[in-house]
Order: C-alpha cells, then structure tokens, then sequence
C-alpha cells in the first residue's frame, strides 16, 4: 500500500503543537519530516509532562515518524545546512514571529531563490501583516482576540476557560494541513511553490458561524439554542452529581424527549434541569438506550477510551523502553504508512540526516 505523502519531504522548523501536530499527520502519511531543533534544548515541548521514564508524552505523541537534526541558526553553519535541505524540500513549515525567519536569511523569499517549487508555510497567531503581527500570545489570546471566548459563559458571566488549544488546533495544524495539502495539488497542475499565511486567530472564524451570522441580523429572534438559551440544549446535573447531555433540538426529537422525561413539550431549562435532577445518570441513559432523542451522558477522557466509542489503532510507540499509545489522528488507514509506528527523534540527531543528498 502506498501512503499518501510518500516521497514528500518536508523541512519542520515548528514547536510545541500547532506545526508539529499538522506535521506528525504528514509523517503518519508518509512524508519523511525533519524537524530542526535547538542544540542542547531541543523542542519545548520535551519539557512538558507528563513523563514516561523521564520522557515526554506529548512530545512522543507529537512527533513520532520524524527525524531530528539540531541546528543552531545564529550562526552561519547552521543557516546554510538548513538551506540546503530546503534546497531539496518540498515543504517547509514554520511558526517564528513573522520577520524572525526573514533575518536569519531562511524567509520565503530566500528560500523561492534556492527552490521555486517550495511550499512554504508560516504559523502565526495574528498572520503576517497588521498591527497585532509580532505581538506575543498563546491559545488563549487568539481565542480572546477572536471573540471566542465570550461565546463561552460561564458563572457570573464571566468567559470559561477552555480545556483544549482551540486555536493551535482548530486555528492552526488543521488549516496548515489543507492548505499544504491544496498547494500540493496546485503545484501538480503547473502552479508552482508559494507562501502559505496561516492565522491562528482568524483561523477560528468558522467556529463561530452562528454569531457571525447574528452580526449580519442583528434585529432578529434568535433564541441562541446553541449557547444557553434553550432546554433543548443543555448539560443537566442528575441526582448522583453526574452529567447528562441533551441536544433534542429538532421537534421530533424534543417531543420524544419529554415523553420519556415526562415533562410539558413547553418545559423550560428550569423544569428540565429540575427533573433530571430528581434521577442517576444510569437511569437517563437506560430511559433513552436505543431512541432517537439525541441524549449522552458527559464522559471523562478516560471513560471515552474504555467505551465502544474509542476508536483505536492499537499501535504503540516506544518511550524511553516503555510502550505508550500513539495519539489517534483523523486520518483514514488508507492513506497512512502501515509499517510499525516509529518513535520520536532523540535530541541529538546530527548523525540521522545531514541533507537528502546524502542519504
């Protein structure tokens, strides 16, 4: 079987998680990645937990499939063995502030001289341009920057904090992916290399279709289900402290719902959370085990992946002699490398790839 991305080379200058993740789902295909670290430190995220014999998890998870070469890219040496591997790429991804490649000598247009063909990718919280361009940030600022968060209240009214990177995710690796994906496709018909932009704030814009679309009418009804403001959309406490969600928004699954709830079809979210509250978790999931209502009970991760719902490949990856599973991808089976999962690169990596000439 032939993976999608084989005989793609990619040149991975990303850390912690919105390159990288785009990056493992390319290697998982087939694309042989290197990933250019700092000597010595190496990516940030081999310091985050939790440990495995002393290793990073997520880091394992994160880029496993990839080869390591440390590189320091203040000095000239290192500059130059990173051109010439981006000599032979075909992609090359990379998520510095904007400017910070163009001043090592290794920006899109430096690198458009060496290979035309290249497709070069640049990750970033505000895009390229603009006045927020070289400001700092993480996750949570270009979910605040974007308005995200305030689609998500909690007590008091106050933003909730969100408990997955939506922006690095959403925002990022994914639109990263397509796009690379996209220009690989377009370079096939005759068009060339080029830059590819990729904001992690403006990325999250389709997140939020339905208050853009409010914006667009702001005089109208609008019940807000979908944030709050109906019981047919909810997450209700039952009696044993447990969580239980309903999602019966359609009428012909509202009208089954509260047949089975044995409530009023006009009930509010005062007199639904009140009757979900009078029963266990076990007793709503048993009520409505086999009926169209669109009813779940609220999982841990951990329940998730004991569940018939978990969908695992089963393959593992060394750590530090210990075997952790990888971190599933949406990737169909089809189009990856079904060879035996390899492990992520060990710091020093100098003696695995020089530049593709020379293997």
């Amino acid at each position: 079987m032939i993976a999608a991305l084989d005989g793609i080379r990619v040149i991975d200058f990303t850390t912690l998680l919105p390159g990288p993740l785009a990056t493992l789902m390319m290697a998982e295909c087939g694309a042989d990645v290197v990933k250019i670290e700092r000597p010595g430190t190496g990516d940030e995220m081999r310091e985050y937990g939790p440990y495995v014999n002393g290793q990073s998890v997520p880091f394992m998870q994160l880029n496993r499939g990839k080869r390591s070469l440390t590189l320091d890219l203040k000095c000239r040496e290192g500059v130059e063995r990173a051109l010439s591997l981006a000599k032979e790429a075909d992609i090359l991804i990379e998520q510095f502030r904007p400017g910070v490649m163009e001043a090592l000598g290794l920006g899109y247009e430096a690198i458009k001289r060496i290979n035309p063909e290249i497709i070069y990718c640049s990750i970033t919280g505000y895009g390229q341009e603009g006045s927020h361009a070289r400001i700092a940030g993480h996750d949570l600022n270009y979910a605040a920057s974007a308005g995200l968060l305030l689609l998500n209240i909690g007590e008091g009214e106050k933003p909730v904090l969100p408990h997955v990177p939506l922006a690095d995710i959403a925002g990022g690796s994914y639109p990263a992916l397509f796009n690379i994906l996209l220009a690989l496709r377009r370079r096939s018909a005759g068009g060339g290399g080029m830059h590819i932009d990729i904001s992690m704030t403006h990325g999250l814009a389709p997140l939020m279709y339905g208050a853009m679309a409010r914006l667009e009418a702001p005089h109208s009804q609008d019940e807000r289900v979908f944030s709050g403001g109906s019981p047919r959309y909810q997450i209700y406490t039952t009696s044993d402290q447990q969580y239980f969600a309903v999602a019966a928004v359609e009428d012909r699954f509202w009208r089954t719902f509260c047949a089975l709830a044995k409530i009023d079809l006009d009930a509010d979210i005062e007199t639904v959370s009140k009757r979900i509250s009078q029963e266990p978790l076990q007793y709503w999931v048993d009520t409505f085990e086999g009926v169209d209502v669109c009813c779940s009970q609220v999982r841990s991760v951990a329940e998730y992946q004991s569940s018939g719902l978990f969908s695992a490949t089963g393959r593992s990856v060394e750590l530090a002699g210990a075997q952790v599973n990888e971190l599933p991808l949406p990737l169909s089976m089809d189009l990856r490398v079904a060879d035996k999962v390899k492990p992520a690169p060990v710091i020093e990596g100098r003696e695995q790839v020089l530049n593709w000439l020379e293997r």
